[in-house]
């Protein structure tokens, strides 16, 4: 069985939920070893680092950390254990996902959570994770950016052709 600890910042109330996610955010989960940096694949990954983030700024939200996870060599235990749905299920609410690597079953299981995995193909700071994504959500975002924003209601409605003078 996979244990999931949540670890947030707490400010007044000991025992406070995860906050909510401010209107126009972007929740996004980093795969992580040490809430330093993007430095994890998806089953391997001892924590994720939750994160709301918008053009002008982020936000910590929560690390959520697990102790049974796989090894990276490709090879993944077959006890029987299922390690990748109690992830999928304590990311929830998240709307992209980095990671250097996932495996197909696991994208399809997190893609059926309405989470968008991005594999990024070498460790990079979480710092560094956030401006990109904050470059992103600034400039023109490619097309399944915007997707998520809208799902995410972060963006504006499609704009409307018809003229009303």
């Amino acid at each position: 069985m996979t244990a999931v600890r949540r670890l947030s910042l707490v400010t007044e109330e000991m025992s406070a939920p995860a906050p909510q996610r401010p209107d126009g955010a972007l929740r996004i989960a980093i795969a992580t070893q040490d809430l330093k940096g993007l430095n994890a694949h998806f089953g391997s990954a001892k924590l994720f680092a939750v994160y709301d983030v918008t053009p002008q700024s982020w936000n910590f939200v929560e690390a959520v950390g697990f102790d049974d996870v796989s090894n990276e060599s490709g090879q993944h235990k077959t006890d029987g254990d299922d390690r990748i749905t109690p992830k999928v299920e304590a990311l929830k609410g998240c709307h992209i996902l980095f990671c250097l690597a996932i495996g197909g079953p696991s994208a399809a299981k997190v893609v059926g959570a309405k989470i968008h995995p991005i594999k990024v193909p070498h460790p990079s700071p979480i710092e560094e994770v956030l401006t990109r994504t904050q470059t992103m959500l600034k400039t023109a975002p490619p097309p399944w950016l915007r997707k998520v924003l809208a799902e995410a209601g972060a963006m504006a409605s499609k704009p409307s052709f018809d003229d009303d003078d």
